[in-house]
Formats: structure tokens, sequence, C-alpha cells
């Protein structure tokens, strides 16, 4: 098996589809800019169940999917090669602040239960974190449910890539450039610009990292997630302190971090949880999440020789090992006719 495989785009997405064909026999080059993209400015949460919503079943039911990828272990799970260290939670809070946030959180837990994915409801919700500020009550928990150092996720599937072989290689701008049996778009929302009609659109987010101050309140042992006055929110543990994030807006291709939603994110995360006025303002960031109109990604064949795994939005962290696992699929029975789709629907 195997041949000669360009995997364009460096990310998560990119690397995770690397290692996994390297592995697969493949002889992988990854085409790849010097700058830090997307990947670099994420919570690393992977959280299908407190990430839901009323109507977003197909990405509910592709997120839990990859979840079981990530939570496996053993030779040739996605966790193989990637150090232990790089898991910082290992469950979700989900909480709200006031009347209508309490609405909107037993939205999603009535819609999660009519899935057959049922949450812990709490009202105690100081009781799982005690630094939640003290007009915190309601709440549920995802207990399988886990967040990753997305930036240590990175650097550990660069060193993996390498051990397994992968080549590197600069940034194209035209397929006809690559020189390879097989190709694999994962270039973010610089897709379309290698494959007109990808329907894919940057959507800013913002991301704060606080660091925890000598004497300051320790960082808390969840993720913690909450809506507040009809605003998301989450608090995602690192060793050292929290990422809070994320703001999510259309604004072009500007990554500059605005002062109103630096400003917003500060004062959503010390509502929640008030010990955090204490800790170190270490980062502001802004990445460009790659958006389809329905949110599902696009994975899956293009042509008899390029595929595509982009359109992860939000989800990039969470659906890297299944996307990996969609696009070896299709690597593996690369002599089939094309069958362009959506999401797992493109092996169908």
């Amino acid at each position: 098996m195997g041949g000669t495989l360009a995997v364009l785009g460096g990310g998560v997405i990119g690397l995770s589809v690397a290692r996994r064909a390297a592995r697969d026999g493949w002889t992988v080059t990854v085409h790849r800019g010097t700058e830090p993209g997307a990947s670099w400015v994420a919570g690393g949460m992977l959280a299908p169940h407190s990430e839901g919503w009323p109507g977003e079943e197909e990405l509910l039911r592709i997120g839990l999917e990859s979840l079981a990828l990530w939570r496996a272990q053993g030779p040739g799970s996605y966790r193989d090669g990637l150090p232990e260290n790089i898991i910082t939670a290992r469950e979700s809070l989900v909480v709200a602040v006031d009347r209508a946030d309490v609405a909107d959180l037993a939205t999603v837990r009535d819609w999660l239960a009519a899935q057959g994915h049922p949450v812990v409801a709490t009202t105690a919700a100081r009781d799982l974190e005690p630094l939640l500020a003290r007009t915190i009550r309601h709440g549920f928990l995802a207990t399988d449910e886990l967040a990753v150092d997305n930036r240590g996720v990175v650097e550990a599937l660069l060193a993996d890539c390498e051990r397994h072989g992968v080549g590197w290689a600069g940034p194209v701008d035209d397929l006809a450039d690559v020189d390879a049996d097989q190709v694999v778009i994962a270039t973010g929302i610089d897709a379309p610009k290698l494959w007109p009609g990808l329907p894919v659109r940057p959507v800013k987010g913002e991301i704060l990292r606080l660091r925890r101050r000598p004497g300051a309140l320790p960082v808390p042992t969840r993720v913690i997630r909450a809506r507040v006055h009809g605003r998301p929110l989450y608090l995602v543990p690192r060793t050292d302190g929290v990422v809070v994030g994320a703001t999510q807006y259309e604004h072009g291709r500007d990554t500059a971090p605005s002062v109103s939603g630096v400003r917003d994110l500060l004062e959503d995360a010390c509502a929640v949880m008030p010990g955090l006025g204490e800790y170190e303002l270490a980062e502001a960031a802004a990445g460009l999440r790659p958006m389809t109109p329905d949110g599902v990604p696009v994975v899956g064949r293009l042509d008899e020789r390029t595929l595509a795994a982009v359109g992860l939005g939000r989800s990039g962290f969470l659906l890297a090992p299944w996307t990996a696992q969609r696009i070896a699929e299709e690597l593996a029975d690369s002599a089939r006719a094309p069958r362009p789709g959506r999401a797992d629907r493109a092996t169908a």
C-alpha cells in the first residue's frame, strides 16, 4: 500500500492526516508556511456535548466518534506517540450566570438527552468547582469530555511526523505544482484558493491566556463553560493558568485582538470565576476559524487525486483523529472512482 502523498497545510488537521498516512506506508510531504495558524490560537477543548446546540446533530455525532478516538489508548491509537501531559482536563462543567442563561443551559441539556446522550445536571456547581462566583448554582457535567494543550499537541504531532519519516516543504499556490500521487487540502481558510467552490470562510475568534501568579487562587480542575448574559465563554486549564475564549464574529482576515473583545472576555471570565482577577494577562491573540455554512466539515474526495480536510471550524482539535481516519480510509481505496461529498458522507 501507499505511494506519494502531499498534505497541504501544517496545522493540527494536516499534521494528523500526514502522521496517519505515514504510519500506513505512504511517503508523505507536508507543505506548510512559517507563520503559526489557527491551531496555535485555540482552547483545545474536546467537547462535543458542551459545544452542542439543537440543529447540530451531525456535528454531535462525528464529534462523539472523534472523542472516542481521542480517549482510546495503545499502539496505533491517535494518542500513541503523544505525551500524556497534553491532557489538561478530564471533565467539563457547563454553568449559567442568569435566568436566561439557565434556560439556554436547559435547552442544551434536554437536546442532548433527546439524542440519547444525557448529562449530569446539578444545582450545586460550586460544590464541584469552589472558585466559581457565589451566585452560580445551575450547571451540568459532561464527564467524558477532555481538554488538551493545543500548542503541545501541535509540537508533539510535528515530532511524531518526523519519527515516521514525513518530509517538509513550503506552501503551494496551485495544485498543478504539486508532484504527488495523492493530495490532501488542509489549508483552513485558504482552501478555496486551491479549490474554488469549497464553502469555507474565516470567522475571527479571540482568546486570552491568563497565567497564575504566586498567591493567586489555583487553576480549575475542569473545563468551565458558561453563558454570561447570552455570550458563550470557556475557561480551559493549563499547567500554569487558563485559556479564556472565545469571541466569534465575521471580520475578514483581521487577526488583531480588539479592545472590546478582550474587555468582554475579561469581564465575563471574572464574572464566572472572580479569582481570575489575580492572574497575569499573559497573552491576547486572535485566530481565523475555517467555517462552513452549516458547521459540518468537508472531509472526503474531490477528484481522483485530490481530497479535502477543511471547514473544521471551532472543532479542529476535537475532530483531528476522525478526520485523519476518514482520509486514511479514502487513501486506502484511492483507485476507486471519486465520490465527492460532505463530512463522512464523502466515503458513503
